[in-house]
């Protein structure tokens, strides 16, 4: 038998022209990197983290991936970044809707902080509603059957005893998927959403989730799955499959990479962080 070591990569996004939003870092950096190894054409980081975004595209290479400095919040900047890519490269098959934020732990229904529940809810829903927009148009103009993947949270399927405005931000999505779906599917446009547990991220770490540890930690108990801890690579792996034609039939549908998540383990978060 073959060693697993030698046997080459099947390439499922040869030729592909790729936009990844948030690819600077975390899961969108994990999927940049993935998309170039399935034989993506070029790769388009819309990030707004510049010199994090530039030096992850200069090292997969300048012919293959590039840069573009976008706000996802701001139509006029996505529609830009996407003319922007048709434009370099002559195409548009695949955008990953990535970029996000979180607010703090504490942002329950009592202690709601509205100024922190508009910046995540216009990044995360607003911003990705926007990206699908423009994109579903520029395919549609090109006649292109593409595919849009959208990054939802295991949040978008259950609930925790924090995060109120992200987890709300996170069902919208999947609600947008749903939606867009059904009015895309004519056009041959695919919209699909992925849906991660615990990962280690830099937003991660901004509450308290640095480390493979400690993703185990809070997680590990209360997944039904043991032996293997959820990473962005895997997550990314995830949104490969929906972007490619592995996938040709399915639309509307939240992926859900949780290694059967049975319960939101939150409720310990607090305690845990300090332990």
């Amino acid at each position: 038998m073959a060693d697993a070591q030698s046997i080459p990569l099947k390439k499922k996004l040869e030729g592909k022209v790729a936009i990844v939003t948030g690819g600077a870092s975390g899961i969108g950096e994990a999927t940049v990197r993935l998309f170039a190894e399935h034989g993506a054409r070029a790769v388009v980081i819309a990030d707004i983290q510049a010199e994090k975004a530039r030096s992850v595209a200069e090292s997969i290479g300048s012919q293959r991936c590039s840069y573009f400095q976008c706000n996802v919040a701001n139509e006029d900047q996505v529609k830009s970044m996407v003319e922007w890519t048709v434009k370099t490269y002559g195409a548009l098959d695949i955008v990953f809707c990535n970029a996000g934020i979180i607010g703090s732990f504490h942002q329950t229904i009592l202690d709601l902080d509205f100024l922190q529940y508009d910046d995540v809810m216009r990044v995360n829903a607003r911003g990705v509603a926007v990206c699908v927009k423009q994109a579903a148009r520029k395919m549609m103009e090109l006649g292109t059957r593409g595919a849009i993947v959208c990054t939802s949270s295991v949040l978008s399927v259950t609930a925790a005893q924090a995060f109120t405005d992200y987890t709300m931000s996170k069902h919208a999505v999947v609600g947008l998927v749903r939606a867009a779906s059904q009015q895309l599917g004519a056009h041959g446009i695919r919209i699909n959403c992925v849906s991660p547990s615990g990962v280690v991220t830099p937003m991660s770490k901004k509450v308290g989730v640095a480390t493979a540890v400690d993703v185990e930690k809070l997680f590990g108990p209360l997944t039904s799955l043991k032996g293997v801890v959820l990473t962005a690579e895997r997550v990314a792996e995830a949104v490969v499959f929906l972007a490619s034609d592995d996938s040709a039939f399915i639309t509307g549908h939240n992926l859900v990479v949780d290694g059967g998540l049975i319960s939101m383990p939150f409720f310990k978060w607090e305690q845990n962080r300090h332990d």
